[in-house]
């Protein structure tokens, strides 16, 4: 469950844009926290509180496949990102760290910029607690939940590794 201030951008929001390929040598995801989104929106890395969520149109995360991009909007404090749509990369690279994305197009077309929002992860409901309008993404498979709940793929593996699951 999430609950916080949406930041909206629009379609095709590159990686480029997410984090600036000048910043890919950051020492850390701080660090990269500290440039997200700084090309599309100066003043998001300083006011992005934890559990702030964002909001894209169609094909959020297109360009390279790097997974700076999620790591470094993760960082940045914010619980989740619900979009039109996602590059499939953007999406993978998500979830690999424990990140979770929400692709509903009405939320992403009707959530406006500031607007207070909750998110149930596990029903894919979508609160617009500003609008009172109620949105249902799909929810997770348990595997990405699982995934999801572990931090990411790694760590999800040597969970079930050291259980002796693997």
């Amino acid at each position: 469950m999430a609950k916080g201030t949406v930041f909206k951008y629009g379609d095709n929001v590159d990686t480029d844009v997410i984090i600036p390929a000048r910043y890919l040598n950051a020492p850390s995801p701080e660090e990269l926290a500290k440039h997200c989104m700084e090309d599309i929106d100066t003043a998001y890395a300083s006011t992005v509180k934890a559990g702030d969520i964002v909001v894209g149109g169609w094909n959020f995360g297109c360009g390279s496949s790097r997974e700076h991009a999620p790591i470094a909007i993760q960082a940045s404090g914010a619980a989740c990102v619900i979009a039109a749509s996602f590059a499939r990369i953007f999406y993978r690279n998500a979830i690999n760290i424990g990140f979770p994305i929400l692709e509903c197009p009405e939320a992403a077309q009707a959530i406006s910029n500031g607007d207070t929002v909750s998110v149930d992860f596990a029903s894919g409901r979508i609160v617009d607690e500003t609008t009172g309008q109620t949105f249902q993404a799909n929810g997770f498979p348990a595997f990405i939940e699982e995934i999801i709940s572990h931090g990411g793929l790694l760590k999800y593996l040597k969970a079930r590794q050291d259980s002796g699951e693997a």
